[in-house]
C-alpha cells in the first residue's frame, strides 16, 4: 500500500496534527487517520434537476467505501444545471472545475469519486481530477426512463426542437404542445436522448474512468446503486495501488473515446470537452484528431436525435459494450481503464439484444459518421458540423448568407415576413463564441423561419461560432474558429455574400475576395454584441478563455498541477 497523501495532515503527535484529527472526530472509527480518505464529489442540487437523485447514489458509494475499509466524506461541489443557469452553463464549466480542482488538493483526501450527470459535470470533475492527479473514478448519474405523449416516446431536447418548430409551422396547437410538457420528463436522471449528458457518461466509460458497464444505466435502475457501491469499494483499491489519472489515460484512452463518440453518434459538444480534459493531463489532442479518428468509423446506434430511440432503449439492447465490441478492431487494445486491465478485455460477453436499437457493424445506421472537421476562408481554424444529424442533401451546397449579429438580433428578425430568406440561403450567427457571449450557448441550431416552416422546409444550413445542443439536429457548423469576437472572419460575412460548404472536401468558405475583406471592418451591430464584462468571473473568463479548438479551457489552466499543498494552515 502507498503512502496516504491525508497523513500529511494527520500523521503525528504535533498541535497541527492534533487540530485536524480532533476536528474530524464525529462518529469516525479511532483509526479513521490511518485509512484512505476517499472524498465524494457530489454535483446533486435541486437546481440541477437531472442530478438530484445523486444524493442517493452517494449513499452507496460510502457503502462501497466503508465496506472497503477507507472513510467517506460527502464533498458538495459546484452544479451546473443546464436548463437552468443562464447566461449558458458553458460560462461555469471552467470555473466548477477550478473549483472543484482547489478543494480536492486543499483539503486531506486521498482519492475521490466523481458523481455527475447533467451536461458540464462530468467534464468539469474529469478536467479537476486530472489537474489534481489523485486516484478518481466516474459514476454517472444515467439518463431518466422515456416518457410517452399520446403512445410515442418522447425525446427530451430532440422533441422540444421539433414539436416547438411544428407549432411554429402551424401543424401543431400551442395547446397540445404544452400538453407534452407533462409527460417529457417521466423519472430521475439525465436527457434519454444521445445528448451531451448521454454522450459524456459514455464516452467517460471509453476513457477508462468509469467502472466497465457502469455507463448508460439508466437514473432509476437498482443497478446503478450497485454499481455505485462498486465504484466505492474500486476507490480505495486504487488509493493503494496509486492508481492516479495519469497512470492510466494516454493519448491510446482519447483515441477510444473518438471511437466511441462516432459509433454511439455523439454530441459535438464531447469534442470541446475532451479537449479540455486531455490539456489538463498534458495529451496532445487536436480537432483534426476527431477527423481522422472517427470520421469512418460506422453509427451503430439507433438514437434520437440521429435515429428513433432512446438511453432506456440502448440499455436493454446489450448497452454501451455491446457496441464498443461492435467497433473493437477500431479500438486501441492498448488503452487500460479505470480498474487496471484494458478496455477491450471487458468486452468478450457483450451481446446485441436488439438490432433495431444497436445495428451490427455489417449493417450500419450509417457507414461513416464521425464529426467532420471544416476548414476554408470562413474557419480558418476550424469548425465541426455532424454529419450523423444532418440532412444528406445539404453537406454539399452554395447559399447567399443571412446574417444575426446576436441572438437577440436572430429572434427579433427571424420570423418577420419580409425577412429576404428562402431555403437556399444559409443562416449565419455571430456572436456566440466563448468571448463575444461570453461562454459559447447552444444557439447553433437556429429555428427556420416560420414562413418557410409553413412550406414544409426543415433543415437549412446554418453557421455559428458558438454550440448546439447534443439533443439538437440540422444541418449546422458550428464551433467556428476564431470566433467572431475573436477577429475571426465570420465578423466581416455580410448579408447577401455567397458562402460554399462541401463536407467531403471538409471546406466551408466565404467567396469574398481577401483584398475585399481585409478593407471590411466590423458593423456597429456586431461590435455592440461584444460588450466587455464588468466584473467577476465573466471578467476573469473573457481574459482567459482559450478558442474552442483547443477546448475553450482557461489558458492558465491547461496542464496539471499535482496535488501538492506546501504550507501548513496553522
Amino acid at each position: 500500500m502507498t503512502s496516504l497523501r491525508s497523513s500529511e495532515w494527520y500523521a503525528g503527535d504535533d498541535r497541527n496534527a492534533y487540530i485536524h484529527r480532533a476536528w474530524m472526530r464525529r462518529g469516525v472509527p479511532d483509526d479513521f487517520a490511518e485509512r484512505p480518505q476517499i472524498a465524494i464529489a457530489n454535483t446533486a442540487s435541486d437546481l440541477t434537476p437531472c442530478n438530484r437523485h445523486l444524493t442517493e447514489v452517494a449513499a452507496s458509494v460510502r457503502d462501497g467505501i466503508t465496506e472497503a475499509g477507507g472513510i467517506p466524506l460527502e464533498l458538495p461541489v459546484a452544479s451546473i444545471g443546464e436548463t437552468q443557469v443562464r447566461p449558458t452553463a458553458m460560462l461555469w464549466r471552467n470555473m466548477a472545475a477550478m473549483a472543484t480542482e482547489e478543494m480536492l488538493r486543499a483539503n486531506p483526501v486521498d482519492g475521490v469519486v466523481l458523481l455527475g450527470g447533467c451536461d458540464k459535470t462530468i467534464p468539469s470533475l474529469l478536467m479537476a481530477a486530472a489537474s489534481v492527479d489523485i486516484p478518481a473514478v466516474v459514476v454517472p448519474g444515467g439518463p431518466m426512463l422515456s416518457g410517452h405523449f399520446r403512445g410515442e416516446a418522447l425525446g427530451c431536447g430532440t422533441d422540444v426542437w421539433r414539436l416547438s418548430e411544428e407549432v411554429r409551422a402551424g401543424s401543431l396547437s400551442n395547446a397540445d404542445f404544452m400538453k407534452s410538457e407533462g409527460s417529457m420528463i417521466r423519472s430521475k436522471g439525465h436527457c434519454n436522448t444521445m445528448g451531451t449528458a448521454s454522450t459524456m457518461a459514455l464516452v467517460a466509460e471509453a476513457l477508462g474512468t468509469v467502472l466497465p458497464g457502469l455507463a448508460g444505466t439508466p437514473a432509476p435502475d437498482a443497478r446503478l446503486l450497485v454499481g455505485a457501491r462498486e465504484t466505492g469499494r474500486l476507490a480505495v483499491e486504487l488509493v493503494n495501488d496509486d492508481r492516479r489519472p495519469s497512470t492510466f489515460l494516454t493519448p491510446a484512452s482519447f483515441h477510444n473515446a473518438i471511437v466511441a463518440l462516432a459509433a454511439i453518434g455523439g454530441s459535438t459538444n464531447a469534442v470541446v470537452h475532451l479537449l479540455a480534459i486531455a490539456g489538463r493531463l498534458g495529451i496532445d489532442l487536436t480537432i483534426d484528431d476527431f477527423d481522422r479518428i472517427g470520421a469512418d468509423v460506422p453509427l451503430l446506434v439507433n438514437l434520437q436525435p440521429a435515429g428513433r430511440f432512446l438511453m432506456d432503449d440502448l440499455y436493454r439492447a446489450g448497452g454501451f459494450q455491446a457496441v464498443l465490441r461492435e467497433v473493437g478492431d477500431l479500438l486501441d487494445p492498448t488503452a487500460l481503464t479505470v480498474d487496471g486491465r484494458p478496455l477491450v478485455d471487458h468486452l468478450g460477453d457483450a451481446t446485441i439484444w436488439d438490432r433495431e436499437v444497436i445495428t451490427p457493424r455489417e449493417e450500419p445506421l450509417q457507414p461513416s459518421a464521425g464529426i467532420a472537421v471544416l476548414r476554408g476562408s470562413l474557419a480558418p481554424g476550424g469548425a465541426l458540423i455532424k454529419p450523423a444529424a444532418a440532412s444528406p442533401h445539404l453537406l454539399e451546397h452554395r447559399g447567399r448568407a443571412v446574417v444575426f449579429d446576436s441572438i437577440e438580433d436572430f429572434h427579433a428578425r427571424i420570423d418577420d415576413p419580409e425577412l429576404d430568406i428562402d431555403e437556399t440561403s444559409v443562416m449565419v450567427l455571430r456572436g456566440c463564441g466563448p468571448k463575444g457571449y461570453p461562454g459559447m450557448p447552444e444557439v447553433s441550431n437556429m429555428p427556420l423561419p416560420k414562413k418557410l416552416l409553413e412550406q414544409g422546409v426543415r433543415d437549412m444550413v446554418r453557421i455559428c461560432d458558438g454550440r448546439m445542443s447534443g439533443t439538437a439536429y440540422g444541418t449546422v457548423i458550428l464551433h467556428v474558429t476564431p470566433e467572431a469576437a475573436a477577429g475571426g472572419p465570420l465578423a466581416l460575412v455580410r448579408t447577401g455574400d455567397w458562402i460554399t460548404l462541401s463536407v467531403a472536401a471538409r471546406r466551408v468558405d466565404l467567396e469574398v475576395s481577401e483584398e475585399e475583406l481585409a478593407a471590411r471592418t466590423p458593423n456597429e451591430a456586431t461590435l455592440a454584441g461584444f460588450a466587455s464584462p464588468r466584473r467577476g468571473w465573466e471578467r476573469l473568463y473573457v481574459d482567459h478563455v482559450t478558442q474552442a479548438d483547443t477546448g475553450a479551457d482557461l489558458d492558465f489552466l491547461v496542464g496539471g498541477s499535482g496535488s501538492t499543498v506546501s504550507r501548513e494552515s496553522h
